[in-house]
């Protein structure tokens, strides 16, 4: 009778360990406008206007972050509307882009530079490319946090839940 080998199995644990597992909470009012406030004081123009305008958009972040100055400038004025094809479904998504979204991008813009083929966000490593989705929602873990909030509960998602809290643009 042959020995048979020994299969050492090392006990590793489980990824989600200790992590809240579901849906992440969508913002409420008074959250959104403590982020507003936390990035307004540390002057963070491009990440108000990219909270803003996940918030209007309701974007995945792979859609959001591939947002072109042409998407929501036309006459060299920001839109009051925009449509994005989503990257997912092939489908075009409609949004308002409101007063304290536009004001916002207008001032990131206006700071930023460039052309309507020039990705509204961009990418600090490549130039000719986009912020990446992880840094997206490392940045909205700031920002929650920031806010006074618990990282743990929201996320990128949340963005594009919390609209539905707000009611109809």
């Amino acid at each position: 009778m042959e020995k048979e080998a020994e299969l050492t199995v090392t006990k590793r644990p489980v990824w989600n360990a200790g992590r809240t597992v579901g849906a992440k909470r969508a913002l409420k009012p008074k959250q959104i406008w403590e982020i507003r406030f936390y990035l307004n004081q540390h002057r963070r123009l491009r990440d108000r206007a990219l909270f803003d305008l996940a918030i209007d958009s309701k974007l995945r972040g792979c859609d959001l972050v591939q947002m072109r100055i042409g998407d929501l400038v036309s006459g060299g004025q920001i839109r009051t509307r925009a449509i994005v094809m989503q990257q997912k479904t092939g489908r075009p998504v409609q949004f308002e882009l409101l007063a304290d979204t536009r004001t916002s991008l207008r001032a990131w813009l206006e700071r930023r530079g460039g052309t309507i083929d020039d990705y509204v966000f961009p990418s600090r490593i490549n130039p000719n490319g986009h912020l990446s989705t992880r840094q997206y929602a490392r940045l909205v873990d700031e920002w929650v946090t920031g806010g006074g909030l618990m990282r743990s509960e929201y996320g990128t998602h949340s963005l594009r839940r919390t609209n539905e809290v707000l009611g109809p643009t």
